[in-house]
């Protein structure tokens, strides 16, 4: 008889594989991105006021990590995102349920949400700022109307991946309107619904980063108007610094959705556990 714990040794064996990768993969990727960027600093292909050495960013970034100002925008900026983003997901939702089911909306407004979708985020601002002025509200705007269709999309997305014998199955069990959504529907496209949301949370933040940029709301310290002061006074690693900070919080905000998105494919049955 085959012992139990040689039965568990691979799979153990595979999940220490997987957690020593998910640790020493990112950092060899950084480390590559800060050798290249060293290089190139060498090289002296730019004077080291316009590219300065990672050195010398990493240093600046330090210092301003020390100073309140920098946690003051980073809790400004992520409160709009927030904000935005949860706007755009009770918006989206809504939109997505009433239309994925009845095909004269369908018909009617699903080119509509597509092309939203695909307009850039800058082309909403003049009319935000004419429309909502120089305000929280207009980069507000921008972010739920550059998200929400990627969420709906998700909701559209998710509907559309159903068997239609499940449905038929449900509606012949009594299961109609809202709780053909609630027991059938919702749960069913929760998966793509999740990719819907991290798809959406890409158009939120790049939205926003843009709408700090154009929309300088007086009193008011956020991320974008410490990448605008340091532009204006030509302060290449602080402008770099701050740049490394979008990154940092984009890539911790995706991470937790690609750990959500995971633990329901898992609940879902749609990632081997052993070897997910």
């Amino acid at each position: 008889m085959v012992s139990t714990d040689l039965l568990r040794r691979p799979a153990g064996n595979r999940r220490t594989r997987r957690s020593g990768r998910s640790v020493w993969a990112p950092v060899l990727g950084i480390a590559i991105v800060l050798a290249v960027w060293q290089v190139v600093y060498l090289s002296g292909w730019k004077p080291s006021f316009i590219l300065p050495s990672p050195a010398t960013v990493l240093s600046q970034l330090w210092s301003q990590a020390q100073h309140p100002v920098l946690w003051d925008a980073i809790g400004t900026t992520m409160s709009r995102a927030l904000w935005g983003f949860g706007l755009a997901l009770v918006i989206g939702t809504a939109v997505g349920v009433v239309v994925s089911r009845n095909r004269l909306l369908r018909a009617a407004f699903g080119p509509i949400i597509t092309g939203l979708q695909t307009m850039p985020a800058i082309a909403w601002f003049p009319f935000a700022i004419i429309f909502f002025g120089i305000t929280t509200w207009a980069i507000l705007f921008v972010i739920v109307i550059g998200t929400a269709p990627a969420i709906a999309t998700g909701v559209l997305a998710g509907s559309d991946h159903i068997p239609p014998l499940l449905l038929r199955s449900a509606k012949s069990m009594g299961l109609h309107g809202v709780t053909l959504y609630r027991h059938l529907i919702l749960p069913a496209s929760l998966p793509m619904f999740v990719a819907g949301l991290k798809q959406g949370w890409a158009f939120a933040w790049r939205s926003l980063m843009s709408g700090e940029l154009v929309v300088i709301v007086t009193n008011s310290a956020s991320i974008g108007v410490l990448l605008e002061n340091a532009q204006n006074m030509t302060d290449m690693p602080s402008a770099i610094a701050i740049m490394i900070v979008i990154l940092i919080l984009g890539i911790v905000i995706d991470a937790l959705f690609t750990a959500l998105d995971k633990a329901i494919r898992r609940r879902w049955g749609l990632v081997d556990s052993a070897g997910s």
